[in-house]
């Protein structure tokens, strides 16, 4: 039942009890402190005063003039990364921004995304997190999600933002216009953020004093396993989880430490795992705008990293990097992140010098999540959740059930889908949009009664209540460190009138992390005369470049459900290998091109990096 294990035994699926204890004997004189801190953990209540900007209005005194933020030339210390939000916070205030309140946020990895993300959660307000990668529809249906009267738009993205203005049919908004590069001058309707700012207070605004741990100061788009992106919601409290889980457990930073993140904090590795595991330590973050393999290791120096947080996607490029001497020469002992494939897991390590690597598994929108505290190789760690891996079904994309009706447990060694128990201490926060939480749960798994989150993953078992992450299922795939949206794809595809029918998943292909997009089409067109120009030209106006498909395959028809659906299990196992005709969006090009057998084999065999 899902299980691709067959090229190793079942028991080398499985941890040694001396795994576990050569992992545990290094912690043993943290032991006390580790568990004070998971007690602080389990007492953390919904309608506690302490928030986000609660911690960084504790690290502005005690952290004071120690470096916060470093950007570029750019360095901020814990007095003055404060004091700049503090500044925005009491302007929003001095307009009326109220509690609960969205405001659109569309800028780039920059400094000023976090004073937006940390000024909302100051007064109450929700930050809703554009991905600027995005263009027109999937940029609009965004910023649908959640749309309120104001909106922070990036200078460098007002022209994507002016494409889909006229479409949200706005009244009485206020659009901020937020200076980057200052080669532009901000458009006369909107209001130059920078600017307005300067004059007003530096000091804490009273409104930090109110907030909540329950309550929401971001949303952070995710597709999670079907349709199209969904707002999840981002608590203060699941912020300070990680604060105390990730930077007080298990990473131990100290106030002398620098944590690059090459990652943007529109996403949730950034914002909910690198930034309150730097917080918990007053340690420094060192961000990038978008992220470089060419130039990681030049800013490792420059910013005299100690750690950094990646994905795995940012291994994979930088494995794949040509060696230089700076691939031992830095001061990096740990790493953290999720997506380090266990391929070349050991391999990582040897070259780049890196004895500790703290891998976890947690999704946006989810309440389960795994650390790998231990430091075992090719692990994602442990939960403290109650949690189950089941057995699934691939073929018809649901969860086995026994006579009885309920779920059944895979065994030890073996994968199946993860699920993690929703109760009262682990609830599901959810989406903005209620309606799309009903995907995610699912009832009377074991017992009549019980709710469960459904991940979409799968995980394999390994023991000691420890696991390994295997592949994602569903409508979406994850592809240059983004989750694509199969439906948005479609969607846009679809459009084309010469297209009958389409359908989007991911394939795997050598030397690339997670999968390419592969787009299976019906026409009533001929290979030979369809515009596959045309098709290219859409999706590359319409999408973010990691959501343009790298393959089509022209199919003379599709297999469906009795319910209509698209059979998707039969192409996703054909590959890139298969009868029918398919065209490749190679390397460096825009257009599609038939598949040869030498593009084939030369894929094959790694000759290309997608």
């Amino acid at each position: 039942m899902g299980d691709n294990s067959n090229q190793k035994t079942e028991s080398e699926y499985r941890l040694k009890f001396s795994d576990i204890l050569s992992g545990i004997i290094p912690l043993l004189p943290r032991i006390p402190s580790i568990i004070f801190y998971i007690k602080k953990i389990f007492s953390i209540k919904s309608n506690n005063t302490i928030s986000l900007g609660s911690i960084i209005e504790q690290n502005a005194v005690k952290y004071n003039h120690k470096t916060a933020l470093l950007f570029e030339n750019q360095k901020l210390t814990h007095k003055e990364f404060n004091e700049t939000i503090n500044q925005y916070a009491n302007y929003f205030l001095s307009i009326g921004i109220q509690k609960n309140q969205p405001v659109i946020v569309y800028l780039e990895n920059r400094p000023e995304l976090l004073f937006m993300i940390a000024a909302m959660a100051k007064i109450g307000a929700v930050a809703s997190l554009i991905n600027p990668n995005q263009r027109s529809r999937p940029l609009l249906h965004s910023i649908e999600v959640d749309k309120g009267n104001y909106y922070v738009i990036g200078e460098e993205l007002v022209e994507y933002f002016e494409e889909v203005y006229p479409n949200l049919n706005l009244s009485d908004e206020k659009l901020f216009w937020m200076k980057d590069s200052g080669q532009t001058e901000c458009p006369s309707n909107y209001i130059n953020l920078k600017e307005v700012v300067k004059n007003f207070s530096k000091e804490n605004p009273e409104t930090t004093k109110t907030i909540t741990a329950g309550q929401r100061y971001a949303n952070v788009f995710t597709s999670g396993t079907t349709g199209l992106p969904k707002a999840s919601i981002q608590t203060h409290k699941k912020w300070l989880l990680t604060y105390y889980w990730f930077g007080k457990i298990n990473l131990n930073f100290n106030s002398n430490d620098v944590i690059y993140v090459p990652i943007p904090f529109f996403h949730t590795n950034a914002l909910i795992v690198a930034w309150p595991s730097a917080a918990a330590a007053g340690a420094a973050i060192a961000i990038r705008r978008k992220f470089s393999a060419s130039n990681f290791w030049q800013d490792i120096a420059k910013y005299n990293a100690s750690s950094f947080i990646y994905i795995g996607e940012v291994c994979r490029y930088l494995f794949n990097s040509p060696p230089t001497d700076l691939d031992k020469n830095h001061h990096i002992k740990k790493i953290f992140g999720n997506g380090l494939r266990p391929d070349i897991w050991k391999l990582f390590k040897k070259r780049f010098n890196i004895s500790k690597v703290i891998e976890f598994y947690g999704a946006a929108d989810g309440n389960v999540s795994f650390t790998n505290t231990l430091n075992i190789d090719s692990c994602v760690g442990w939960t403290t959740v109650n949690y189950a891996i089941v057995k699934y079904d691939i073929e018809n994309n649901e969860p086995y059930k026994n006579k009885d009706g309920f779920f059944e447990k895979v065994e030890v060694g073996k994968t199946g889908l993860l699920i993690s128990e929703i109760n009262d201490k682990l609830p599901f926060d959810g989406y903005v949009n209620k309606e799309n939480n009903n995907e995610k749960i699912f009832h009377n798994a074991f017992i009549p009664g019980d709710q469960w989150f459904n991940s979409g993953d799968l995980m394999r078992d390994i023991g000691f209540k420890h696991a390994q992450f295997v592949d994602r299922l569903g409508d979406t795939f994850r592809w240059k460190g983004e989750n694509v949206s199969t439906a948005e794809v479609e969607e846009i595809a679809n459009t084309l009138k010469s297209i009958t029918g389409s359908t989007v998943y991911g394939v795997q292909i050598p030397n690339s992390d997670g999968r390419a997009g592969m787009m299976a089409i019906t026409s009533n067109l001929t290979p030979d005369s369809f515009d596959f120009g045309a098709l290219s030209s859409i999706l590359i106006k319409e999408l973010p470049s990691y959501a343009v498909p790298i393959f089509v395959r022209f199919c003379k028809k599709f297999e469906t459900t009795a319910t209509h659906k698209i059979k998707k299990f039969h192409l996703k196992n054909d590959g890139i290998n298969t009868q029918d005709p398919i065209f490749v969006m190679l390397p460096k090009s825009n257009k599609y091109v038939p598949m040869t057998e030498k593009i084939l084999e030369d894929i094959t065999n790694g000759n290309y990096l997608f």
